[in-house]
């Protein structure tokens, strides 16, 4: 019977980011294609780390027109 060896969702995380050593690679890969449930962990991990660079990294138009104004009345309060 093989040996079974547990890996975290931070070794799943460094794996998929590139971040493990030749030999940690070759392990998580060997389990991968034995352990259907390791697979999933990984894809939620993949789908995960998606959607994070996917988010948008700018204000709402909303938050921008509020500091101006707020800019607005800070400078006029103080001239």
């Amino acid at each position: 019977m093989p040996m079974t060896i547990l890996f975290t969702p931070e070794d799943l995380l460094r794996y998929l980011y590139k971040e493990t050593s030749l030999e940690m690679n070759a392990a998580i890969e060997a389990a991968l294609a034995e352990d259907w449930t390791l697979r999933e962990k990984l894809e939620v991990l993949k789908a995960s780390a998606h959607n994070l660079d996917a988010i948008m990294e700018s204000p709402r138009p909303e938050v921008i027109l509020n500091i101006m104004q707020y800019a607005r009345e800070t400078a006029s309060a103080t001239a």
